[in-house]
């Protein structure tokens, strides 16, 4: 399948192969698919595992590559090819189940919290949050291009979990090294405890600034001609479709292992938006999802754009659940891309926040109701969720619940009270000596300290 770049007619299309070998488009935007392929839902056994639901889900998307030759095709821009073009390699498809099978290790199970609430558990991965799906993937996939630069630097800004994620996923990969930008103080201790603990090809970097400062200068970053002539760059944010795609596997494979006949109604707490994209192009695709909504915390800029039509980015507000304080979120380029018009727009899905107060009563009424420690970004969607309840939605609905409680223990044990124990996983990175180097939040600070 090609792909476009949602900024204008002027950036030839490209391969899904090479738009994951990019990242980001040369002309600044974000690479799309050309189209949403529909599925037979035959084809997809509900007892299936992961991977193989995986496997079945993305391959339409690998089908019929051909790689575009020239720098036509890639632009003189293109990030991962700034130093010592090299021949393209072949297209990922026909390794596309050694991929899934690779990056897919472990499941993502659906917790009933009554006959028609459930939460679809996605942080049983290696660091405990959702994004491990996505940046395992990617790493799987760039590992097996040839025509990838032998030394390639993964830039990754993070607001909590992104980070720790890429850095599991390229940890001591031969050819691979990693740069981690966080927001100094805004996420959570462990959070930052893990961000700093792997060491070895992964360099973190604590920024005096927001989210949306990091990932400002990792866009500028992999666009800037100096910096790229002196190493190669790649992405690993969610604005790359290695790591999107993989993401609307759980939601097709929780649709299809739904309770009832009706389609399956999903809200997602979102900040960047990328899990909100796959959850919509699950449904896009032709699995049985209903009703899409999106949770966000204080940086209400996604609700508010939904219900007034105009965008207004802001700065963002630091809130009990960090890993969503976003006031620009870089996927609604693609979601904008997609339905230009915000009365369609708001048709397809809408959104709604919750404040610090209500993120704390959710998390202490979920467990005195049913046993279920969450986190602080689990807690908005199933705020978000009481209150369609509240206005009469009825049907079978699934909150994503993104991170383990274990990462928020500060905020999490004193509302349940009792401790929340890390998994093994994070157990071991917290035992491990951490460090993070300061960073000035603009491009020039970034390039001195990359060398």
């Amino acid at each position: 399948m090609r792909c476009l770049s949602t900024r204008g007619q002027g950036t030839a299309p490209v391969s899904l192969t090479q738009a994951i070998e990019q990242g980001l488009a040369p002309d600044g935007g974000l690479w799309v698919p050309e189209s949403i392929p529909r599925v037979d839902l035959a084809a997809f056994p509900a007892s299936a595992p992961l991977s193989e639901t995986a496997a079945r889900a993305l391959a339409p998307f690998f089908a019929g590559e051909a790689l575009v030759s020239g720098p036509s095709a890639r632009g003189k821009s293109a990030p991962l090819f700034a130093q010592g073009e090299r021949e393209d390699g072949a297209p990922l498809s026909p390794g596309l189940e050694a991929i899934v099978e690779a990056a897919f290790t472990f499941d993502a199970p659906v917790r009933a919290l009554s006959d028609d609430t459930g939460l679809l558990e996605l942080f049983h991965g290696p660091t405990a949050a959702f994004k491990d799906f996505g940046a395992r993937f990617l790493a799987e996939c760039l590992a097996r291009l040839p025509s990838r630069p032998r030394d390639l630097t993964i830039l990754v800004a993070t607001s909590g979990d992104t980070g720790a994620a890429v850095a599991s996923a390229f940890h001591r990969r031969p050819g691979f090294s990693v740069a981690i930008l966080y927001p100094d103080g805004r996420v959570s201790a462990r959070q930052a405890h893990q961000l700093g603990a792997f060491g070895d090809n992964v360099r973190t970097f604590k920024v005096a600034g927001t989210f949306d400062d990091c990932q400002r200068v990792v866009k500028q970053a992999l666009v800037d001609e100096r910096l790229k002539a002196k190493r190669a760059l790649g992405s690993a944010n969610s604005i790359s479709l290695g790591r999107l795609l993989p993401q609307l596997t759980y939601y097709a494979q929780a649709s299809l292992n739904r309770r009832g006949e009706a389609p399956l109604n999903v809200v997602v707490p979102t900040g960047n938006l990328g899990n909100a994209m796959a959850c919509l192009m699950a449904r896009d695709m032709g699995f049985p999802i209903g009703r899409v909504v999106l949770a966000t915390n204080a940086n209400r800029v996604l609700p508010d754009f939904l219900a007034s039509g105009r965008w207004e980015a802001r700065p963002s507000l630091a809130t009990l659940a960090n890993a969503m304080d976003v006031g620009n979120p870089s996927n609604l380029e693609r979601l904008r891309f997609w339905h230009p018009d915000a009365k369609e727009l708001a048709a397809v899905v809408s959104a709604d926040w919750v404040d610090d107060a209500t993120i704390r009563s959710t998390i202490a009424e979920t467990f005195q109701q049913t046993g279920a420690a969450v986190c602080p970004h689990t807690a908005c969607g199933l705020a978000v969720l009481g209150r369609l309840r509240a206005r009469g939605e009825t049907g079978e609905w699934l909150v994503a619940a993104t991170a383990h409680p274990a990462k928020f223990e500060t905020v999490v044990e004193p509302l349940v009270g009792k401790t929340v124990p890390p998994p093994p996983a994070l157990q071991a990175l917290l035992e491990r000596p951490s460090k993070a180097e300061p960073l000035a939040p603009t491009l020039e600070a970034l390039t001195d300290a990359l060398g």
